[in-house]
């Protein structure tokens, strides 16, 4: 959806009729992506005519899409007092607003705009709407009743139509986007913009195929409309996400279809910057490191190139460099621009520093610096539980079980993610065997944990009702723990394992390590019975006898409940 809207938008700030000539070149400068263009010639037009409103709120819209809100607060602040137009200037700062969760300034920027402008204000409304598409909290209902409005004032508008069909996707209506961007394409046929995005809901439906297809009739309409590469380019991508035996060779495809891109607009470091947000996505990690050191020669201000050095560093096997280079861009951008995956590139590269090759904890110190880190990833997208759960796997098998569990932890907040049932398993194994070796006044330290670890096997145990293990180690658990409430706990586990492994039938009743478990089950069942209930006590021993007839526990157990 975010990628749709998003190339909806060059056309949307382009093309909406103005007089000026030297606008109307600067328009299709920007339908044709190449921003840094685009802004050159703007600045040279407001220097020239200060009076004419709109030419501030393009600039503005300009350093907008090269997410450069504070240069685009200048020129819409400049631009709302000229002469012509200058109320657009308000739609300006009001999206600006709305990127930091001022609503209510927003809209008052909005009616006042509105107040402003003329008996038809399409092209006010067009922009209303999508402002509050890109909002830091899209608004999809009203994105839908100003493009609703747009359109109302001018229904012949085939730019109020494609405002109409990102609104329509916004509010997920794929359906009337889909006959919004038709209509568009229908109006002007001209407009390239109508058919990729019909081309982008092909693809959203994962019909690769056929959007592919699409994007190439775009292009024989117009071989050198750059943006048609750039979708090809996420299509191959999706692509080689969705299915993995092609992801090689279509990621290949989306690289070359993305540096034709690149030569059809500008290659400037804004472009560049695309291309090594789109060589993350590809996974290639050293291409990535080349493209961000020769940026960072040509552009030393530029504060993503430390992040795009921070990821490579950290999978290039640089650790302290992706320490150094995060950690620059972090104290060089707002917070708010800092996401989850940031902090868990930090975190990696914190960690790695922290342990040797087979995962055993070297420092403490910059373990607990890296664990915090994670976290704060986790908080900002729970959607990361992949990578805390290799990252904790890696130090489940160093036997760092403490620490794995707090990797466990972090995973397991996803409580939708296809392996929670087994993360949580993971975790509740980690803190038992911690534990299982401890003294008691050890274990006296561990009451959180071990609470931790009971519910972890529980939620296992929901989620996957047949993992038979899980029923098993949380009895080991409950008998490491060792009070009288938890080893009656640890009956009901244990009973827990017996009749899921019994529904398996003899295929799994004979495996050595099942018989194994089933064995020391059923001892100590009978054990805890042997006190409360006489009959439950022989019939567990009995079924241990079976399993084991000259263990000496059993034999002298069942000899003393038989007096």
């Amino acid at each position: 959806m975010k990628t749709l809207i998003l190339s909806s938008f060059a056309t949307i700030i382009t093309a909406v009729a103005v007089n000026a000539q030297d606008l109307e070149q600067v328009k299709k400068t920007i339908d044709a992506e190449k921003f840094s263009e685009a802004r050159k010639s703007l600045k040279g037009m407001v220097a020239s005519a200060p009076d004419k409103g709109k030419n501030f709120f393009y600039l503005g819209q300009v350093y907008l899409a090269l997410e450069k809100q504070d240069s685009a607060k200048i020129y819409f602040d400049k631009g709302k007092a000229a002469k012509d137009a200058g109320h657009l200037n308000l739609i300006g700062l009001g999206q600006l607003e709305l990127l930091d969760g001022n609503k209510s300034a927003a809209e008052t920027n909005f009616t006042n705009a509105l107040a402003l402008s003329k008996k038809k204000n399409t092209e006010e409304q067009i922009f209303i709407s999508q402002a509050y598409l890109k909002a830091a909290t899209p608004d999809a209902s009203k994105a839908l009743t100003a493009a609703k409005a747009a359109v109302a004032s001018d229904p012949k508008s085939a730019l109020a139509q494609i405002a109409l069909g990102d609104a329509f996707v916004a509010n997920n209506n794929v359906n009337d986007a889909y006959v919004a961007y038709r209509t568009a394409s229908e109006l002007d046929k001209s407009l390239l913009r109508g058919p990729m995005q019909l081309a982008i809901i092909t693809r959203n439906a994962q019909a690769f195929p056929e959007a592919l297809k699409a994007f190439n009739d775009v292009l024989v309409t117009n071989p050198n409309y750059g943006p048609a590469y750039r979708e090809k380019a996420e299509t191959n991508l999706a692509w080689a996400y969705a299915k993995k035996s092609v992801f090689e060779a279509k990621i290949a495809e989306a690289l070359e279809d993305y540096k034709k891109y690149m030569s059809l607009t500008d290659v400037s470091t804004d472009a560049r910057i695309k291309y090594a947000d789109f060589l993350i996505l590809s996974k290639k990690w050293k291409e990535l490191e080349t493209e961000a050191l020769s940026i960072q020669k040509s552009d030393k201000i530029n504060p993503k190139v430390y992040k795009y050095l921070g990821y490579a560093y950290a999978e290039n096997g640089n650790p302290e460099g992706a320490i150094k280079s995060l950690t620059e861009y972090m104290s060089k951008v707002d917070a708010k621009r800092v996401n989850g995956k940031d902090y868990l590139y930090l975190g990696k590269a914190k960690l790695a520093s922290s342990m040797d090759d087979k995962g055993v904890i070297t420092n403490q110190t910059k373990f607990n610096d890296a664990v915090a880190n994670l976290t704060k990833a986790a908080e900002l997208n729970p959607l990361l539980n992949t990578e805390f759960t290799e990252i904790g796997i890696k130090l489940y098998t160093g036997k760092a079980y403490l620490e794995a569990a707090k990797l466990f932890e972090l995973a397991v907040k996803n409580t939708s993610s296809k392996s929670f049932s087994r993360d949580s398993y993971l975790l509740g194994n980690s803190i038992l065997f911690y534990a299982e070796n401890k003294t008691e006044a050890q274990k006296a330290a561990l009451t959180a944990e071990f609470a931790r670890a009971n519910q972890a096997f529980a939620d296992a145990i929901k989620a996957s009702p047949n993992t038979q293990d899980a029923y098993y180690n949380k009895g080991q658990l409950n008998r490491v723990i060792g009070t009288k409430e938890s080893n009656a706990q640890a009956v009901l586990d244990y009973e827990g394992y017996v009749k899921t492994v019994i529904a398996k039938g003899e295929t799994e009743t004979s495996k050595p390590a099942v018989k194994e478990n089933l064995f020391d089950a059923y001892s100590f069942i009978g054990a805890n019975y042997a006190t409360t209930d006489k009959v439950k006590a022989i019939e567990n021993f009995k079924k241990a006898a079976e399993i084991n007839p000259a263990d000496t526990f059993v034999k002298e157990s069942l000899q003393a409940l038989s007096k």
